[in-house]
């Protein structure tokens, strides 16, 4: 019958779904708890590049509030 494969393609898609997590959990990781940050526009890199320069440390993902930029 029709509900013979839906054990098959709920394997299937966890199996599928399982290197997409585990690459946002990665990220996370290793950048302090924040996702990758992906710049496709020159506007977006320059918003990285303002983060990276007023982090203090040379680092996009480490931020600094409104309240303690000099």
């Amino acid at each position: 019958m029709w509900y013979e494969i839906l054990p098959g393609m709920a394997i299937m898609g966890i199996c599928l779904a399982i290197p997409g997590l585990s690459t946002v959990y990665m990220h996370r990781w290793c950048n302090g708890g924040k996702e990758k940050r992906i710049a496709r526009y020159p506007y977006q890199w320059t918003l990285m590049e303002r983060d990276r320069r007023l982090s203090g440390v040379n680092k996009y993902y480490v931020s600094k509030g409104l309240e303690n930029i000099d």
